[in-house]
């Protein structure tokens, strides 16, 4: 297994500088303290996702009966539709729907940290996806291992960029911001196409001896 390239989907699924315009929307009016609160449940809930996607992944798609191959093509099609929202310089796995949730949740005095701030806006669908695949490509109980780290990687990059929001949006602005979720869009496309031709050419293996 490739040990970086987990790690680069993550970060460009996960994308939390593409989320800070949705956490100082939501948390503006709220105490240092409630703010404090929400960064840390937030980096929290995405680190239990993104661990328990990679521990638990693969028993769940296999007592559903569904081979990796497939889980892959569909995975790959999911992180594809994703790249294009952030193409769009919208976040990978959040909709318009979620932030009137979260405004509803904020009006009725209710925390945001975990829904939506943390899933679907950080993790949700393609990240679990990416954990998934990535956790079946290991061989060893150190590289599942390594996967988890990754997990706490994640946690303390959400973690630094709520806790720093305020000075990076006011130094990239909305156009810096934008600019970099796009980029970060171009390579988790790259990496979508490359996990579904993998899946493809496990389902038809006449496409591996095709392309030779």
């Amino acid at each position: 297994m490739d040990l970086f390239k987990p790690l680069i989907a993550l970060l460009a699924i996960v994308n939390p500088i593409g989320v800070i315009p949705f956490f100082i929307h939501f948390t503006q009016g709220f105490s240092a303290e409630q703010r404090a609160r929400t960064i840390r449940v937030s980096a929290f809930s995405a680190f239990c996702v993104i661990a328990v996607s990679a521990l638990a992944g693969i028993r769940i798609i296999e007592f559903f009966g569904i081979s990796l191959a497939s889980f892959q093509v569909g995975g790959g099609m999911l992180l594809l539709i994703s790249s294009l929202q952030m193409l769009n310089a919208q976040p990978a796995e959040g909709r318009k729907e979620d932030v009137t949730a979260g405004d509803s949740k904020v009006d009725a005095g209710d925390s945001i940290a975990v829904v939506p701030l943390t899933i679907p806006l950080l993790t949700g669908p393609a990240t679990i996806s990416t954990m998934v695949i990535y956790a079946d490509k290991t061989r060893h109980w150190w590289q599942l291992g390594v996967l988890v780290g990754y997990g706490v990687v994640i946690g303390l990059a959400v973690w630094a960029a709520f806790k720093l929001s305020g000075r990076i949006a006011r130094v990239l602005g909305s156009t810096g911001i934008n600019v970099m979720t796009r980029l970060m869009g171009l390579i988790l496309a790259a990496l979508a196409v490359e996990v579904m031709s993998d899946g493809l050419v496990k389902l038809f293996p006449v496409l591996a001896s095709a392309v030779r």
